[in-house]
Order: C-alpha cells, then structure tokens, then sequence
C-alpha cells in the first residue's frame, strides 16, 4: 500500500488561499494549527476550518493543534478554550 502525504505550511497567509483550495478537494485529513502563545492565531482558526468545509470533501478528518508547548509561560488561549472549540 502506498501512502502520500503532503504537508503544505502556509502559516495563514491569504496569498496561499487559491492553492489550498485545490488541495482541500483530495485531502483525507487537515491539521488546523494555532500557536498557543498567539491567541491571533487561535482567532483565525474558524476561518481556516470554513475553508476545510467548503472546498474538502464532507468526511474529511480534522484535527485541531496547538503548538509552541515549549511557550507555555505566554500562553494565551487555555487548553480548556481550545478543547471547547473542538468539541464544538
């Protein structure tokens, strides 16, 4: 069985939207990823997952990550928070 993944990083940049889109159409799985230290970041996450609903196919697989644990002095979105968002 042969596997493909590819990991596009596109650090929420609008310029990088028109190619997303194509690629949502064949994902199987998205990671949504927020820095845990920049709730910007966490704030921009609903947008993010409505791109995933609207261009990828309806039983796509979702995963939410907060990154940058080593920055856990500045954080500034709670687990809790966070937990809440994707239990929603």
């Amino acid at each position: 069985m042969l596997i493909r993944a590819q990991i596009w990083d596109t650090a929420g940049q609008e310029r990088y939207r028109a190619i997303t889109n194509t690629y949502y159409r064949q994902a199987i799985g998205v990671l949504l990823v927020y820095d845990i230290a920049r709730r910007e970041t966490f704030e921009s996450i609903g947008k993010w997952l409505q791109e995933v609903r609207d261009h990828a196919d309806e039983k796509v697989a979702i995963i939410l990550v907060g990154n940058k644990n080593d920055l856990e002095h500045q954080r500034q979105v709670s687990q809790a928070e966070a937990q809440k968002f994707a239990d929603e």
